[in-house]
């Protein structure tokens, strides 16, 4: 174990965005990392308990690291504690209509957006449950900018409205943004800045989780052992060990994905329309055409964005493409639900060509998502019809959420919300 103390010059001590900041490159390390101040600890890797040290000027602060990269560590997070903690000249306020705001929203954003002065965030958040849509676009009125996630609407209208309304921004605190028409946001001078990446091991652990889930009957089994039964009929799954994994999406989530099915010890065959060459060459897998994967996968797995028009992934997994799978196939979802003609997948499903079937996201879900209708009859009935196959498994959205992930979301957003009031380079976050 290695450590590194540290004084604290910012007058106003380790407030959000240092905080913040430590956090997310503490979580890039295998290191365990600890913060003590005083009596009190904290978890490199956790924002709040960052927090809840009450750092103030003056204190010293001693940062301790234990495992295989101590050292690169200790170096990134001392180049952190000298350069984020430096003053700079207060700017306005900036005013944020938060629409779809849940519980697990405040956790981070309440915290991040709490100090204002120098350095810090300088964002006054005002929360809605309510979604975006154009019946709830008037009570962005008075706000600079609108924070928005994957089930908001951010068609033209509202982008128009929105200017009217003196909106300026949209920070997607997501990083999919086929729900804003960005081109309308052009023509309107709105910048819209997004999360491109916050955590792809938690969407990729979670497609892993419910494709298993689905394969070995972990829903019915639980629900037997429940009724105090204890029969495996029913319950039959495959090995994944020696079989093919088909990754249809390449980035940094479909990477993750790939690993975790390479330890399983499976193939892993790769599609993406800009193919990443270093996958390739550390032999993690190989890229074939979408037919060659459609094909010869046993699992497949979509982490392809949602691209509309010729040539894009909208119903990515249509009849043709199901036709050309393999019978008990294993087909997986955490991407976008438009990337699967539901109605084609039903169909397949009623003639039993799969194995397997586990989505998190679907298309239609947006009513759904992140509400709660337990009292409430189904309001269609494609989440009715998936629900009925026994051996397909549905969960809402719910890929991203991790504490690490949310975190991330959170720190990314902020950031983006204060380059733009501060007039700083917005980097990849920016959507064009």
């Amino acid at each position: 174990m290695k450590q590194i103390e540290y004084v604290i010059s910012n007058p106003l001590g380790v407030h959000a965005r240092p905080a913040a900041q430590l956090a997310q490159c503490c979580v890039s390390f295998k290191s365990q990392i600890t913060l003590t101040c005083g009596d009190k600890s904290a978890d490199g890797d956790n924002v709040l308990q960052i927090l809840s040290l009450h750092a103030k000027n003056g204190n010293t602060i001693t940062v301790s690291a234990d495992g295989p990269d101590e050292d690169e560590a200790l170096a990134a997070i001392s180049k952190v504690l000298h350069e984020k903690f430096e003053e700079h000249k207060a700017v306005s306020i900036l005013k944020i209509a938060f629409f779809g705001t849940k519980d697990y929203d405040r956790t981070f954003f309440d915290q991040l957006s709490e100090d204002v002065g120098d350095s810090t965030y300088n964002c006054d958040i005002h929360y809605f449950t309510a979604r975006l849509t154009e019946e709830t676009t008037s009570l962005a009125r008075g706000y600079d900018a609108v924070c928005i996630f994957v089930n908001d609407e951010c068609n033209a209208k509202i982008v128009r409205n929105l200017k009217d309304l003196g909106i300026r921004l949209i920070l997607l605190r997501c990083a999919g943004f086929n729900n804003v028409d960005l081109k309308a946001a052009k023509e309107c001078g709105i910048t819209v800045l997004r999360v491109p990446a916050y955590s792809p091991y938690a969407v990729a652990e979670h497609a892993m989780a419910l494709i298993q889930a689905a394969n070995r009957r972990i829903h019915k089994a639980y629900n037997k052992v429940r009724d105090n039964n204890f029969s495996l009929s029913g319950l039959m799954g495959l090995d994944l060990h020696n079989k093919v994994a088909g990754i249809m999406g390449t980035g940094k989530i479909g990477e993750c994905m790939a690993r975790i099915c390479k330890g399983y010890g499976m193939t892993v065959l790769g599609w993406d329309a800009y193919p990443n060459q270093r996958l390739v060459d550390e032999g993690l897998l190989t890229y074939a055409s979408k037919e060659e994967v459609l094909s010869r996968a046993d699992l497949i797995s979509l982490h392809a964005p949602l691209i509309m028009g010729e040539n894009g992934t909208y119903h990515l997994i249509d009849t043709e493409a199901i036709r050309l799978m393999k019978d008990d196939v294993m087909l997986v979802n955490t991407a976008r639900g438009p990337l699967i003609d539901t109605e084609a997948l039903i169909d397949a499903l009623k003639k039993g060509k799969f194995h397997a079937v586990a989505l998190d996201v679907y298309e239609g879900e947006d009513p759904n998502v992140y509400t709660d209708h337990s009292d409430d009859p189904l309001p269609h009935s494609v989440t009715a019809r998936l629900t009925m196959f026994p051996n397909l498994i549905l969960t809402s959205h719910q890929a991203f959420f991790t504490r690490e992930a949310l975190q991330a979301i959170a720190v990314t957003t902020m950031e983006n919300a204060r380059n733009f009031n501060e007039g700083r380079d917005l980097g990849s976050s920016e959507v064009k």
